[in-house]
């Protein structure tokens, strides 16, 4: 079993940058693909990044393209998201999730676990 903990999320200006760092339980984390989602208020959750366990394949939504970038710390069983240049429209609950096999990094029903979420609003 792997248990997740999102931190660093906060209300930040238009323009501005946060790191979210999601803290997994476990000895296995290395063995996981890891993946952030995010879900706005009324909205469905929808992708925004995800890293393969080696960390060489790490896919982005097109909206946050060129401004998220998502990286692993086996050693510290963590893997985070930075954020920058950040709009009003990233406003939204952000979600770390745990995949063993890995086969749908963009597909939020592949993932087996999930941790309870941080709050990220960007105010204008």
């Amino acid at each position: 079993q792997v248990q997740l903990v999102e931190s660093g999320g906060g209300l930040v200006q238009a323009g501005g940058s946060l790191r979210l760092s999601c803290a997994a339980s476990g000895r296995t984390f290395s063995s996981y693909a890891m993946g952030w989602f995010r879900q706005a208020p009324g909205k469905e959750r929808e992708f925004v990044a995800a890293i393969s366990y080696t960390g060489g394949n790490k896919p982005y939504a097109d909206s946050v393209k060129g401004r998220f970038t998502i990286s692993r710390d086996n050693a510290k069983n963590t893997v985070y998201l930075q954020m920058n240049t950040l709009k009003p429209e990233d406003t939204a609950v952000y979600y770390c999730a745990a995949d063993l096999y890995g086969l749908g990094l963009q597909t939020y029903s592949f993932y087996e676990h999930w941790g309870q979420g941080t709050q990220v609003t960007v105010s204008s």
